[in-house]
C-alpha cells in the first residue's frame, strides 16, 4: 500500500506543479509569535508550502513526506528562491518521523496517531507543535477526506500527552473545513510524576 501511494501522490504533484497554496492561516497566527531558535520538522508537507515559509523566516527546516515528487518540487522552489531546507522521504506510518531533537513541528492535514507520542518525545525541551486537522463534523458539508482520515470531534487535546496545550479551537472557519487547531509546548522541564497508590 505504500507504493501505491507514493505512486498516487506523485501523478497528483506531477499534474499540480509547484506549490502555489499559502501557508495555513493558523500556522501563520501561532509561528509568527515564534523565534526561530533551533530546528523546524514540516510532516508530511507535500511540496512544502510551510517548509518553504518556513525557512523564509529564518528556520532551519526538515520536510518529510511520502512522495518524491512533492520533495522535488519543494527542493526545485528552494533553490531557485535560496531557501535552505532539508528533504526526507519516508513512510511516516511505518518508519515515525525524523529524531529531533526539534525546536518546532509543524503538522496539517495527515493523521495518523501514533505520530503523537513522538511528537512528544522529539520535540525540544521548550518546542513548539502546531497541529492542523478536519474532525467528523466536516462531513456535514464535504464528502473528503472519509471518515477515517478525521478526528473525533473534540479528540485532538487528549493526542497530546506530555505536552501543554497553549490553544485549542475546533470549528466551521474560513478554511471552508471543520478543523480543530491545536497549539502545544513541551515543558522545558521534567513535570512531576504523581507517586502510585501500590
Amino acid at each position: 500500500m505504500p507504493e501505491e501511494d507514493r505512486l498516487r501522490w506523485n501523478a497528483r504533484y506531477r499534474e499540480q506543479g509547484p506549490c502555489r497554496q499559502e501557508p495555513h492561516p493558523f500556522v501563520v497566527e501561532v509561528v509568527e509569535g515564534l523565534s526561530p531558535w533551533g530546528e523546524a520538522l514540516d510532516v508530511a508537507g507535500g511540496p512544502g508550502r510551510h517548509a518553504l515559509w518556513l525557512a523564509q523566516r529564518g528556520w532551519k527546516v526538515t520536510l518529510t513526506d511520502l512522495s518524491d515528487e512533492a520533495l522535488r518540487l519543494a527542493a526545485q522552489r528552494a533553490h531557485a528562491e535560496k531557501l535552505r531546507i532539508q528533504v526526507v522521504q519516508r513512510d511516516l506510518e511505518q518508519e515515525g518521523i525524523p529524531e529531533g531533537p526539534w525546536a518546532l513541528i509543524v503538522c496539517t492535514f495527515f493523521l495518523h496517531r501514533p505520530l503523537f507520542e513522538q511528537f512528544a518525545r522529539h520535540l525540544a525541551p521548550g518546542g513548539h507543535l502546531v497541529v492542523v486537522h478536519p474532525t467528523w463534523s466536516n462531513l456535514q458539508r464535504h464528502a473528503r477526506p472519509p471518515g477515517r482520515y478525521l478526528l473525533q470531534d473534540g479528540e485532538l487535546p487528549g493526542l497530546c500527552r506530555g505536552l501543554c496545550v497553549l490553544h485549542y479551537e475546533e470549528g466551521w472557519f474560513a478554511t471552508g473545513y471543520h478543523e480543530a487547531r491545536l497549539w502545544a509546548q513541551r515543558p522545558r522541564t521534567p513535570q512531576p510524576t504523581l507517586p502510585s497508590d501500590g
